[in-house]
């Protein structure tokens, strides 16, 4: 698919989404909030998803916007700035989430469907147009 990452490129992201991953969770662990909290939400960000019953291109759209890193990012510096660790807290869980979903190839999504996204085709026939 044109304009997928693909090869080295596509692994330095996976990688780089792991080290997301694992520094939010780090960060988490002295965020003083239980692990309970932690997957309890994980998951909340895939609720986008049902952006799709709207069609493909609703769908990559409300996708995207939870699935990029500018949402954690927001809330992390705005809970940080406004001393609001509830804020901070659901920051590091969002970005933990964005960077799960890279770390296992989910990239953002085109318009086209949910199969093509910034990392390659995911699900069925991924595997045949993948180099």
């Amino acid at each position: 698919m044109a304009g997928a990452a693909q090869g080295g490129v596509r692994q330095v992201l996976r990688v780089e989404g792991l080290l997301v991953l694992a520094g939010a969770a780090l960060f988490f662990s002295t965020s003083g909030f239980g692990w309970g909290t932690f997957f309890l939400y994980l998951l909340v960000p895939d609720i986008s998803l049902l952006g799709y019953l709207a069609g493909p291109k609703i769908g990559a759209l409300s996708y995207n916007l939870a699935h990029s890193y500018i949402g954690p990012l927001a809330c992390l510096l705005s809970g940080f700035w406004l001393t609001l660790p509830l804020l901070s807290c659901a920051g590091l869980i969002w970005a933990a989430h964005v960077g799960l979903d890279r770390a296992l190839g989910y990239g953002l999504k085109y318009a086209q469907g949910f199969h093509d996204t910034h990392l390659g085709k995911i699900g069925r026939g991924a595997k045949s147009t993948s180099p």
